[in-house]
């Protein structure tokens, strides 16, 4: 008699064996610093950077045309600027609480601020304001700015460490 209880099945590719899960090894990761101001020990440099863009956003916006335009320059770099400086904060926060927030905090940072944005723009965007062009290359030149410092700061630490 062949009882078909007494079998055993072996287990199906890409199946998860819950009795052996917990006997995985972890895998070996760098400790990370005691210190939590790290996470935002770029924000100084970085705001100091953005400060010195706005200002020559707003000098080209103001030789190319006038006033509204310097404004607009300058309100572009100011809105990635806090909305950059907005992301690295959340996620910071989220990490140093329990890094779990990470994934849905970053996500609904990034619906809100972009969902701001869109609105923001609409409203420049429809307007006669004569600063909006000037807004969307500030917006531009900020974004590039921002990430390449970033990226060099991070290179930067990387390679002295």
């Amino acid at each position: 008699m062949n009882d078909s209880a007494d079998r055993v099945v072996p287990a199906q590719p890409g199946a998860v064996d819950d009795d052996n899960e917990d006997a995985r090894p972890l895998p070996d990761l760098p400790p990370l610093p005691a210190d939590p101001r790290w996470r935002v020990e770029h924000l100084p440099f970085l705001t100091a950077f953005s400060v010195a863009l706005m200002i020559c956003a707003a000098s080209v916006g103001f030789f190319a045309g006038g006033a509204p335009s310097a404004v607009g320059a300058a309100a572009g770099v100011a809105i990635v600027t806090v909305s950059f400086t907005m992301s690295t904060l959340v996620l910071a926060w989220a990490d140093t609480v329990r890094p779990a927030l990470l994934m849905p905090l970053g996500m609904l940072t990034y619906v809100v601020k972009y969902t701001l944005l869109g609105v923001i723009l609409a409203f420049v965007v429809s307007s006669e304001w004569p600063g909006r062009f000037a807004m969307g290359w500030g917006i531009v030149a900020g974004v590039l700015g921002w990430t390449a410092v970033q990226i060099w700061w991070v290179a930067r630490t990387s390679l002295s460490k």
